[in-house]
């Protein structure tokens, strides 16, 4: 039950390496120049206000979904865009440059 309540709350710690060596994708919602200004090696640059036409390609991947951005607001509204698109494991990551030292 404590484990449920700490993820409720965004308590529980994820292991963001693991994710990510089990196939899970990196979508930085960055825009296409701060993407190029730097970004975590493999991730996919889709930025927010395209995430919506991109759903059918995410869901034919089939894998866990890490957003990240610059600071952790637009990855937070990318991760609920998805969730209430029916994609179930969706993290949000936060700033890439803080994710990046996770994975």
């Amino acid at each position: 039950m404590f484990e449920s309540i700490k993820e409720l709350f965004g308590f529980k710690k994820t292991d963001y390496a693991q994710l990510v060596k089990e196939g899970a994708i990196i979508v930085d919602v960055r825009s296409k120049g701060e993407y190029a200004g730097g970004h975590i090696r493999g991730s996919v640059n889709i930025s927010l206000d395209k995430i919506g036409s991109n759903l059918p390609m995410l869901k034919k991947k089939n894998k866990p979904i890490i957003t990240c951005c610059a600071s952790g607001m637009r990855s937070a509204s990318a991760k609920s865009i998805l969730k209430s698109n029916g994609f179930t494991e969706v993290y949000n990551g936060g700033a890439w440059s803080s994710l990046q030292h996770k994975i």
